[in-house]
């Protein structure tokens, strides 16, 4: 089963709406908060307007908080789940719209900042658009990182 919708190649971009089913698709760890969140089960929340709209929510509170953070501070993380997370972040990251860019800037890239030793665990998982992505963002925070941006 491929992750990519028919008629989307990798590099082509994914229109902001199948953003939160794509979520589901390569996250399915993600379908509780999901849940959660929109009141009705994940299936059919990602299709509703309310999740592409509340994108920064949905990232937040579905993916980052419960998903990803939990593994990069894990001593024994879950490598192919962090993959997966990654692989995600890689398909939305230089979206063109900036409803989406800057959810992912916000609700993903910026909340590695968070704690020490984030970035480190999150790097070997990342794919080229994402570890650029992240790079800008250590320079406009002027945060140095051995082995990542420090020369």
């Amino acid at each position: 089963m491929s992750d990519t919708p028919a008629g989307h190649g990798p590099t082509e971009e994914i229109p902001f709406e199948e953003i939160p089913p794509l979520l589901l698709r390569m996250i399915p760890e993600s379908a509780g908060p999901i849940a959660e969140m929109f009141h009705r089960p994940a299936e059919a929340a990602v299709l509703t307007e309310d999740a592409a709209v509340m994108l920064y929510e949905l990232l937040a509170g579905c993916f980052t908080t419960p998903v990803l953070m939990p593994q990069l501070r894990s001593e024994s993380p879950d490598t192919e789940l962090l993959t997966r997370c990654w692989d995600f972040v890689e398909r939305i990251v230089d979206h063109s719209t900036e409803h989406v860019g800057g959810a992912v800037y916000f609700e993903v890239l910026d909340q590695l900042l968070l704690d020490s030793g984030l970035v480190e665990a999150a790097w070997p998982y990342m794919k080229e658009r994402t570890r650029a992505r992240t790079l800008l963002m250590l320079d406009e925070a002027d945060v140095r990182l051995p082995g990542i941006n420090r020369r």
